[in-house]
């Protein structure tokens, strides 16, 4: 179905939520009227439960497809798909754990040509910056990368190593001569490496072994970056709430530093998490509950500035490695299709209004990477939706997600809300088999 125009008594638009018909002609919001404006007969018209609200779709800037190298922990066909039936209706992935990564134009050229014709939704790239790929940064931007992610720890794959800090500061230094975008996975790699790590299924020892230091000094090396170069860097999956003074202290000295978090660290708390459970495991890790709330209230005061899944699955070998031995398993969490279902339930409880849970995953991540036409209702933007219904709870099936392999941390949680219609550029997704409508986007 491609409605002419799309009701709803909800719609969240720039003035609030309120009744409007959304009016749409090639893709692309045209008008944003009165809920009853007088429609031509011959006028096909999308009608919204008024249990539901009508979003703009959301832009999930940190998702790792896997593909080409490791599809069979993920690919394009089935990460789309997953994100299309949660809602997302863009996402960027990330440079890594493909094989080749993404830190070169041959192989940004690659993946894209792996991409083509499987995309739910429409996808754009982030480049890499690794040891020694300094003069390919320049090159990638203008090939079309939203920005370039490094790791200043290592990052679970050979092929993608970290960056020290010399190397931290030529990379940034380069980028930010052609004012590109540097995203940081912001763990201390001497910090890490003091910190105990023995073998364990216990869930308190493996936070143990990833300690809030280890994102605080990594986050000050960032901070100091953008103070010496003038460049814009984001700390990505910000998980310790130990690390927001320093945040706030650098976007007050007008610092071009930005944050975002993720739906598994709003969600969960350490105390809650059984031991031996690889399926909550990622790095950062998941910390405890008074950890959690800090991170609420920053994003409330702007300190954080976006939301993202940070989906990163695997097979089942690999996440479940070792039995139960968290050093061993794979990090990494899946949540792409229920991250705005989730975000909007713990939003609920606390009280905060789906304008700001919007905001937080639409429209300021859309903002970030510069897609002014994406994550807003508004004239001239396209007409990506998500109508999420406040009467149709959904029960998380891990097994009943669409992304590769069935292994979620959100499996058996129930959520008071879920995506029931996803819209892209004006397309209502079919939610047997949303299709391959997407495209490729550029910077």
């Amino acid at each position: 179905m491609t409605p002419d125009a799309v009701r709803a008594r909800r719609v969240l638009t720039p003035e609030g939520v309120r009744p409007a018909t959304l009016l749409i002609e090639d893709g692309t919001i045209t008008g944003v009227a009165p809920v009853d404006l007088p429609l031509p007969g011959e006028a096909e018209v999308l009608h919204v439960a008024d249990s539901a609200v009508v979003l703009p779709g959301v832009v999930d800037t940190h998702v790792h497809v896997n593909e080409p190298g490791r599809t069979e922990w993920e690919g394009f066909a089935t990460a789309t798909r997953a994100a299309a039936l949660g809602g997302v209706t863009t996402l960027v992935d990330m440079p890594l754990n493909s094989i080749p990564p993404t830190t070169s134009v041959a192989n940004l050229e690659a993946k894209q040509a792996v991409a083509a014709g499987q995309l739910a939704m429409d996808v754009g790239f982030w480049g890499g910056a690794v040891p020694g790929n300094v003069a390919d940064l320049a090159p990638l931007w203008e090939a079309g990368v939203f920005g370039f992610k490094c790791f200043l720890a290592p990052s679970g794959v050979d092929e993608f190593p970290p960056l020290s800090p010399a190397e931290f500061t030529k990379a940034l230094t380069e980028i930010a001569s052609f004012d590109g975008l540097m995203i940081v996975h912001a763990e201390d790699a001497r910090v890490l490496d003091a910190a105990p790590a023995p073998p364990s299924r216990a869930y308190s020892d493996f936070l143990l072994s990833r300690p809030d230091e280890a994102e605080v000094a990594a986050i000050a090396q960032v901070v100091e970056g953008a103070r010496e170069t003038g460049g814009r860097v984001h700390v990505l999956h910000l998980s310790s709430a130990r690390a927001l003074d320093l945040l706030a202290d650098a976007k007050a000295e007008g610092l071009r530093v930005t944050v975002e978090t993720c739906p598994h660290y709003l969600t969960f708390a350490a105390e809650g998490i059984p031991d031996a459970s690889p399926q909550f495991k990622c790095c950062p890790p998941i910390r405890d509950d008074g950890n959690r709330d800090a991170l609420w209230q920053a994003l409330d005061a702007g300190i954080i500035d976006c939301v993202v899944s940070d989906h990163s699955p695997a097979t089942a070998e690999v996440k479940l490695a070792g039995d139960g031995d968290l050093q061993l398993a794979w990090g990494g969490i899946s949540g792409l299709q229920v991250g705005l279902a989730a975000m909007a339930a713990e939003a609920t409880r606390r009280g905060i209004g789906l304008e700001k849970v919007s905001a937080w995953m639409s429209r300021h991540t859309a903002d970030q990477v510069g897609l002014a036409h994406k994550g807003r209702i508004a004239v001239g933007a396209d007409a990506d939706l998500a109508v999420l219904d406040q009467a149709v709870p959904l029960t998380v099936s891990a097994a009943g997600l669409a992304h590769k392999n069935p292994i979620s941390a959100y499996d058996g949680l129930t959520l008071p809300s879920q995506v029931t219609t996803t819209i892209l550029r004006g397309r209502v997704l079919d939610r047997t088999d949303p299709g391959t409508h997407g495209g490729m986007l550029r910077r």
